[in-house]
């Protein structure tokens, strides 16, 4: 066992099984979150299997060779905890928020769904036409529908580029080999990361996790490594697509690929999201919203993966005034990327954005997730205090040079969902 500390109350190990535990301690709280992720998810699936890592998902809480469904609701709900998960495009990740007293009691249900699930044809298709709900549900969303078909117009051939639920025909095709062969294949110490965070010790984490046999060294499982991912190749940039919907508003999102989690020029484009669509100060509500009356909603947004990045705008306004909206985004994209952020104007970015990322690791969930983040998107651990400093240390020109390449108007590829016609 390999155990290191990162910081004061932070500690990592890594286990001769391959699996890469962390704990952060809290002790001022009464509770504990704790989380295995999985580094596989739709990332790494083929076309014809498209959504099979998100039903796989789904399919451990039907059963494990010790409980049964109704057993893993009520494991930790009866003590007041919570037992989530999700599919993400580079994981699958399981998560509990419990008592600290009941950390034990969360690792062996976490243990037992991501190791011990039995994946039986009968309840497979119970769930499957779960998951097709959520597609109808997607579908019903065009706020949320606008997002998916905003990937794929970025990545049409790429994983990066599908739809993380699937469609109805990759789903309704998906049989109980294929979820079993998945899990064989992804599902084992050394593709996972376990997190945890609260009023825990880093000894009793390990102690835990050592008696639901993370650290055993399985035959074969110390060999197997994390399923790659198909190289990425740049986004489609610089186009347009409109999709018809029958809906009250037209849904426009504008988006570009940028750069990966671990690449350090995030921070300036952090920085610059913020001012440019953050919340109520930010140029776009402050134009679009609060001047010309435009939308509700509009915001900027950003996201990081193993290789790749997206960032980009959303918008919700009347298909009469869509078009109108569009081009005062894009007024707003050219003059950003023109004049980037200079003097007082970039002192206050960085300082929201130090402001909101402190603020965001105020429960052990958000520090949980943070600790994860690390090994998952392959970037050395840094301190809360460090990312500050990179934040307080971003120069105009850096600044700049993200603002020129990213927000570059003529280099979004633009997105529209609502009726037809327009204005």
């Amino acid at each position: 066992m390999e155990t290191v500390r990162l910081d004061r109350e932070i500690h990592q190990t890594t286990a001769p099984s391959g699996v890469i535990v962390l704990s952060e301690r809290v002790p001022s709280v009464r509770s504990a979150a704790v989380g295995v992720w999985v580094r596989s998810a739709s990332a790494h699936e083929p076309r014809p299997k498209m959504g099979v890592s998100h039903l796989l998902e789904h399919m451990v809480f039907k059963g494990t060779e010790r409980r049964t469904a109704q057993e893993i609701a009520l494991a930790l709900e009866v003590r007041g905890g919570s037992l989530d998960a999700y599919t993400s495009r580079d994981t699958t990740a399981f998560q509990a928020r419990v008592l600290d007293a009941d950390l034990p009691r969360a690792l062996d249900v976490l243990t037992d769904l991501v190791r011990h699930p039995v994946l039986r044809t009968s309840d497979l298709e119970l769930e499957r036409n779960v998951v097709l709900e959520e597609i109808n549900t997607v579908e019903d969303t065009p706020d949320d529908q606008v997002y998916d078909l905003s990937y794929q117009a970025l990545w049409p051939e790429h994983p990066y580029g599908y739809t993380i639920l699937g469609t109805r025909d990759t789903v309704s095709a998906l049989s109980a080999a294929d979820l079993k062969q998945l899990h064989e294949r992804a599902y084992f110490p050394a593709n996972c990361v376990i997190a945890a965070a609260g009023n825990l010790t880093h000894e009793q984490l390990l102690d835990e996790l050592a008696r639901q046999g993370w650290f055993d060294r399985a035959s074969g499982n110390g060999q197997r490594v994390t399923p790659p991912v198909t190289p990425v190749a740049p986004a489609v940039r610089s186009t347009e697509s409109r999709h018809e919907k029958d809906t009250a508003q037209t849904h426009i999102v504008f988006a570009t690929d940028t750069m990966p989690y671990a690449d350090r020029r995030k921070y300036a484009l952090l920085v610059l999201g913020n001012v440019f669509g953050g919340g109520m100060s930010s140029r776009l509500f402050q134009r679009v919203r609060e001047e010309l009356g435009l939308a509700y909603a509009i915001y900027a947004f950003t996201s990081f993966y193993r290789q790749m990045g997206v960032a980009g705008v959303y918008v919700g306004t009347q298909p009469k005034t869509a078009e109108r909206a569009a081009a005062t985004i894009r007024e707003e994209y050219a003059k950003l990327a023109t004049e980037g952020l200079r003097g007082d104007a970039l002192a206050e970015a960085k300082q929201q954005t130090q402001g909101q990322l402190m603020l965001s690791l105020e429960s052990p969930s958000a520090r949980m997730y943070r600790l994860a983040g690390f090994p998952v998107h392959g970037e050395p651990y840094e301190s809360l205090d460090q990312v500050l400093a990179t934040l307080a240390g971003l120069t105009e020109d850096e600044v700049a040079s993200v603002a020129a390449e990213f927000f570059a108007p003529e280099r979004q590829t633009v997105v529209w969902l609502g009726p037809a016609g327009g204005p």
